[in-house]
């Protein structure tokens, strides 16, 4: 998420809120740090999905939308290895 526009700050806000939206409706058991992680990375991984396909989402609402996502996605590959 290089060109979205958020900064430090915003993307640890709204990677924490994506990861905890995740966390909610995967039914997951995750803490802080890691619902932030999940947003942050997930929002990168999302990105670069999407990208592929030629989707781009921008600012802080993008950025929360595709950190969902993805923290969903990293969530599921969680489940999925641990099987």
């Amino acid at each position: 998420m290089q060109d979205a526009s958020v900064g430090w700050i915003a993307a640890i806000i709204i990677g924490g809120l994506a990861g905890w939206a995740a966390k909610t409706f995967m039914k997951s058991n995750t803490g802080l740090i890691v619902n932030i992680i999940l947003g942050i990375v997930g929002a990168s991984l999302a990105s670069f999905i999407f990208s592929l396909f030629g989707v781009t989402f921008a600012g802080g609402f993008g950025y929360l939308i595709s950190g969902f996502i993805g923290a969903c996605i990293l969530i599921w590959l969680g489940r999925l290895i641990r099987s």
